[in-house]
């Protein structure tokens, strides 16, 4: 059986889960989630450690116990205290975890007060009105696990795309491996880069069909065979993610290619351009009669109806076509246009590395620049600064920027806005930072006019710098806030404030529509890891990602700008209407 870090991580994040419903010790708890995380941030593969020889406890949080619990994950993909945990409980409340806006404590709660054991049984008290008499509920929250229940449960399951383009890659380096084969490349909805993936499409050219099909069939990650034929098969893989395979002539590869990229209403553009033309254009090549015109590469494909190559991230039928009919396609970023990042934690509030090892971190990855923007006091699980810390911290910035070379820490904070749209902080304090950035992190069920005015009447607060993660979406388990986004991207416009996009891979926020409504309006975007840890400022590429399906370009990237040019920019924000406010009574 072949065990991936994420599958590591995710049996860990189930034991603490099952510890938690529990009432465990939180200690315990909190080192199988830290494990989790460091497991699946680790650069390293944990299967090829083990086969190597290499020390486990190298990778932080992984002590003696929980080493020898990986090395029994990776030889039965399983550990005995996960198959103890679980029969301890029935096994529907495990499902509950599924739904989105219920974490452990809420499910202890449910199963201990309510003694809810399955999903049936929570729709039942849901529909009953009995959800909401318990602490911490309400009925806005039970209304949403009632519409959960009844409606989006029901849809497809999608994937992050960081966990599917890991289980892609490591199937391509198998395929790669067999001789027959020549050339291995994702398509679908992951070469587009989309945030969520429902399945992979696979794409190999070989003279020797018969023999890539028995291989991918035969990966050890593979749970069931689908369907299987001489150039084509389908499997599923453990955890469910399907995957189609294609094998096809070199000749016809770019046709393909092109043909299994696209979105449906792309391909359907492309093919009635080639009909206003005279021409046919499928899965096989571009075909005048039966002559075959072009189709072994994509840049054939797109030649043939008078297009050049359009990215794969743009293929979704949003006018791409007809910017590349004008030659106004963009020239969209990359990551090494970024200069620096501008949302990082550290240990002063829910990090895991100093201020000095995030910065030496941030250099060895070509970053000139990085700020520091722990959370503000009202996060109080997070350990929050007050103003009193967030002024020593400042201090500590200014020390070790005087020692650093290569790399400059900015000083800023991830400020609390409150149900009201005041931040939580006083600006005596927001203004000394290089830049504030504002957060939502409670109260997301808010009717969608309130939830506006309340980031409306924070975008006015005199030290706004940039609204992080806009929408306060987690994929898969919470469900973006309704907020009139439009009004937001005119309310940023109108005080110079920034747009984050949150690089997180369960975050993904903005979404690419609206990165595209920014800029439109000439609205920056500032592409931020939201690193919590060394490992995950390499979240950066996801943002990336996600900015080239919204067609930013480096112009449209604000953490794309040298120090120099960024520092005005910055001061243009807060400084002087800090000054102001500061002033008035």
């Amino acid at each position: 059986m072949l065990i991936h870090n994420a599958d590591i991580a995710e049996i860990f994040n189930e034991i603490a889960d099952l510890l938690e419903i529990q009432g465990e010790n939180p200690f315990r708890v909190r080192a199988y989630r830290n494990a989790a995380r460091s497991v699946s941030e680790s650069s390293k593969n944990v299967r090829t450690m083990i086969a190597e020889g290499a020390d486990l406890k190298t990778i932080p949080a992984i002590g003696d116990d929980l080493a020898l619990k990986i090395r029994e994950i990776v030889a039965t993909g399983s550990c005995p205290l996960l198959a103890s945990l679980r029969a301890q409980l029935p096994s529907a409340v495990v499902a509950l975890l599924r739904v989105p806006g219920l974490g452990p404590k809420r499910v202890r709660q449910l199963y201990e007060q309510l003694h809810v054991q399955s999903l049936e049984q929570l729709e039942q008290a849901a529909a009953e009105g009995r959800i909401h008499t318990l602490r911490g509920f309400g009925p806005l929250t039970e209304a949403h696990i009632l519409a959960n229940l009844r409606g989006r449960l029901d849809k497809s399951h999608r994937y992050q795309f960081a966990q599917a383009s890991q289980r892609a890659e490591a199937l391509l380096v198998w395929l790669a491996a067999l001789p027959d084969v020549e050339r291995v490349e994702a398509a679908g909805s992951l070469r587009r880069l989309r945030d969520t993936v429902g399945d992979i499409d696979i794409l190999v050219t070989s003279r020797e069909p018969a023999a890539v099909t028995q291989r991918f069939v035969a990966y050890d990650d593979v749970s069931a065979v689908l369907a299987r034929g001489p150039t084509r098969a389908s499997v599923a893989l453990r955890g469910g993610l399907q995957v189609d395979l294609r094998v096809v002539e070199p000749e016809c590869y770019g046709a393909a290619l092109t043909y299994f990229t696209g979105s449906k209403a792309h391909n359907v553009a492309l093919r009635r351009l080639g009909q206003e033309l005279g021409l046919k254009v499928n899965e096989y090549g571009v075909f005048r009669g039966k002559t075959c015109i072009a189709g072994e590469t994509e840049e054939s494909v797109y030649a043939s109806v008078g297009l050049p190559w359009i990215a794969p991230e743009l293929r979704e039928d949003r006018g791409e076509i007809e910017a590349a009919r004008v030659a106004a396609l963009p020239t969209l970023v990359t990551r090494s246009d970024l200069r620096g990042d501008l949302h990082t934690h550290t240990l002063a509030s829910d990090g895991r590395a100093s201020l000095c090892e995030m910065a030496l971190a941030a250099r060895e990855r070509g970053l000139s620049y990085l700020a520091v923007t722990d959370h503000s006091k009202r996060l109080a699980m997070t350990h929050g600064l007050d103003a009193t810390r967030l002024a020593a911290q400042i201090g500590e910035i200014d020390q070790l920027n005087a020692q650093l070379t290569g790399i400059t820490l900015l000083k800023g904070i991830e400020v609390d806005i409150l149900e009201d749209g005041r931040l939580d902080l006083p600006n005596a304090v927001l203004a000394r930072l290089d830049l504030v950035i504002g957060a939502i992190h409670s109260h997301f069920d808010l009717p969608r006019e309130r939830q506006t005015e309340r980031i409306l009447r924070a975008l006015d607060h005199p030290s706004m710098t940039m609204l992080a993660h806009p929408s306060g979406r987690l994929i898969g388990s919470r469900e973006p806030s309704d907020i009139d986004m439009l009004r937001v991207i005119r309310k940023a416009r109108e005080r110079g404030c920034f747009l984050e996009l949150n690089a997180q891979p369960e975050r993904l926020d903005l979404t690419d529509t609206v990165c595209r409504m920014a800029k439109d309006h000439g609205v920056l975007v500032s592409i931020n890891s939201d690193a919590h840890s060394v490992a995950q400022l390499d979240n950066l590429r996801y943002g990336v990602n996600q900015a080239r399906r919204g067609w930013l370009e480096k112009a449209d990237v604000l953490n794309a700008r040298s120090l120099a040019q960024l520092r005005p920019l910055l001061a243009r924000t807060m400084r002087s209407r800090v000054r102001e406010a500061s002033e008035s009574p």
